[in-house]
């Protein structure tokens, strides 16, 4: 194609293939969503499509995905061919896309005639790939090879002519064979499907025109983040740092990722050094290869809650392009997220959370507190029982949790932080397997407080019909989610078995609970942290969650100050009373904290539970709530 061709790219076609590439993703997670076999997959939709370039940039920022790299650093482009099909699911060769051995990664090539152009890449949760536990994640793993088979890049096909002995192993190690052959068969043809999608862009336009595209798309996404986001982070060096309880198999101990953001006027640099070493049990992270492209990614649509307003939020995209504006500085080899080869990361997934938390807390105090408050919005929970492998059944749920109070709303309820992702209906959960949903609600109280609350967890309760075994990966059934400038901790996640009357509160990693028939498990999981002074939260709206169930009359006197009265039905105010109760309650508190990590985090601090490395101090002390200018809020009763 001619230069001249390349030259017609103007602001009409840019913005035509921006969309048409936006639009065959939400097709290739449409054809996945209607040809895969497991519930995880095809119902819960935990998986992620992308489209890249063809140096493996990707180019549109709908939702994180894996990366390409794998296929440059163990074939090399003179290796690469139409027809290809490279599969992947080993953390400690995927160059940080693919952080646990559940997680299978398709990536295709995608060819216009004889040049490469792109890569179409799926990557998914599946069911089972092997392992101690069913499912694949086992709470008490010592290394990677007890959480399922390891595959590293291979081509499962080859010019187009399927590795059928690859295949076969790959199927055959799992419990529900037939669940992960059909989810392979999906995602490989959605990849395809993407592929023609972006062909037919090349026939249209030309391939120089469309690689123009790409570089233009590229180059927008840098220039959005350093115009309208990065001017309102104040320039300057912040530090925080937070925590997984347990990992499995070390007790007492907690694990802290630690984070110092350097701002400056047009890039922002991430450095982890300070980063406990790596864990005994499966909550390891490897990331720090590929100058952590995948993490940068990752971490980066964070800076858009920032943006001018939630819907100008929803349009900035998180492609390949922030990379030009956030930078990553990994620890020495050895710590939670640069583990040495071999340590088990099934449940890496506390980290990936932890990781966002940290940055939005050095970004609120970089912003006077105006980021989004703490949230916990995965875990993975379950029941598995059989007698063998006729009757073998794996019922389990990717549970959200609360959404962190705003500055500009409250959090949402129970959401997932994959995005398009669910729970399990009540129907199909009862007619697949032996359980009855007895109870999907919504935890009182368990939002955070806040000028602004948190969003609420679940309450679900469901009856094992037939005896079983309990799956539970979770974090925060210690430490709640963190408020931010006044704004309080949101609820812990809780799994329990309640049997003859009787509720036994289990650990939120566990996998070795006999569940008898008849027995009911209740889980509640995390609400979200508040944000800004309850004692400023409109009265009225402390009153309508009250009258909607969400809150307790206790929690709208003692977190909001608000005075109630039940009058038949009806709750309501009295507006002077609680004005009163507000300046009492305010006196006695003062100034409230920039972040707020709950009583049972002061009571460890206060028991020397918390330590600190050399050259570290303290990331919350001498950090306050600030309010609007400069006062903190003050709502009108």
């Amino acid at each position: 194609m001619s230069s001249q061709k390349k030259a017609k790219l103007g602001p009409i076609e840019l913005e035509v293939i921006h969309g048409t590439i936006r639009a065959a993703e939400l097709e290739i997670e449409a054809a996945v969503e209607r040809t895969a076999r497991s519930p995880m997959i095809r119902d819960q939709h935990d998986y992620r499509v992308a489209l890249f370039d063809a140096k493996g940039r990707k180019l549109t920022g709908r939702s994180y995905s894996a990366i390409v790299e794998p296929v440059f650093e163990y074939f090399g482009e003179d290796k690469i061919f139409p027809g290809d099909v490279f599969f992947w699911n080993d953390p400690y060769n995927s160059c940080g896309g693919i952080g646990h051995v559940p997680d299978l990664c398709t990536t295709v090539p995608i060819f216009h005639e004889d040049r490469l152009i792109g890569f179409s890449q799926v990557f998914g949760h599946h069911d089972d790939i092997g392992g101690a536990v069913p499912g694949s994640l086992p709470v008490h793993a010592p290394d990677s090879w007890m959480e399922g088979v390891l595959i590293p890049p291979i081509k499962l096909y080859e010019r187009g002519v399927l590795n059928e002995a690859a295949f076969r192993i790959i199927t055959r190690n799992s419990r529900l064979e037939d669940h992960l052959a059909g989810d392979l068969d999906a995602e490989i043809g959605a990849c395809k499907l993407g592929s023609r999608r972006i062909v037919s862009l090349a026939e249209r336009y030309g391939v120089e025109t469309l690689e123009a595209a790409f570089e233009q798309i590229l180059k927008n996404a840098a220039e959005i983040f350093r115009r309208e986001i990065l001017p309102k982070i104040k320039d300057g060096v912040y530090h925080y740092e937070d925590y997984i309880e347990a990992d499995g198999v070390e007790d007492g101990k907690i694990h802290a990722l630690r984070l110092t953001m350097t701002k400056t006027a047009d890039k922002i640099v991430l450095d982890f050094n300070g980063t406990d070493p790596e864990a005994k049990g499966p909550i390891n992270w490897s990331l720090d290869e590929v100058e952590g492209r995948y993490f940068r990614k990752w971490l980066a649509p964070v800076l858009r809650s920032l943006a001018a307003s939630p819907e100008r939020a929803a349009e900035i995209d998180s492609n390949e392009g922030v990379l030009d504006v956030i930078d990553v500085v990994f620890p020495q080899k050895g710590t939670l997220i640069t583990p040495t080869f071999g340590k088990p990361t099934g449940m890496r997934f506390f980290l990936m959370l932890r990781s966002l938390g940290v940055f939005a807390a050095c970004l609120s105090k970089a912003t006077d507190g105006r980021m989004p408050a703490d949230h916990e919005t995965i875990r993975i929970w379950g029941l598995t029982g059989g007698r063998n492998r006729d009757d073998f059944f794996l019922f389990r749920e990717v549970l959200g949790g609360g959404g962190p109070g705003r500055p500009w709303a409250d959090g949402s309820d129970v959401v997932h932080i994959v995005p398009n992702s669910r729970n399990l209906p009540a129907e199909f959960s009862e007619t697949r397997y032996p359980i009855m949903v007895e109870q999907l609600a919504l935890k009182e109280d368990s939002g955070g407080a806040g000028f602004r609350r948190g969003g609420f967890g679940y309450d679900k309760k469901i009856r094992a019909l037939d005896e079983c075994r309990l799956i539970s990966n979770a974090d925060r059934s210690i430490l709640g989610c963190y408020g931010v400038n006044g704004g309080q901790t949101g609820q812990i996640y809780q799994v329990s078995v309640i049997e003859n009357g009787d509720e036994t509160i289990h650990p939120g990693m566990s996998d070795t609970v006999v569940v008898k028939p008849g027995a009911s498990v209740r889980v509640v999981t995390t609400g979200g942290g508040g944000w800004g002074d309850p004692l400023a939260r409109e009265a009225d709206k402390v009153v309508y969650d009250l009258q909607c169930g969400l809150i307790s009359e206790q929690s709208a006197r003692d977190n909001y100050g608000v005075v109630v009265t039940l009058k038949g039905r009806q709750w309501t105010h009295d507006a002077a009373q609680t004005q009163a109760r507000r300046e009492k309650l305010r006196k006695e508190r003062g100034i409230p904290p920039m972040f707020d990590r709950g009583e049972t985090f002061r009571a460890m601090k206060a028991k020397g539970m918390v330590r600190y490395p050399d050259n570290w101090t303290d990331p919350d002390e001498g950090w306050n709530a600030v309010g609007e200018g400069a006062s903190f809020p003050q709502a009108a009763e």
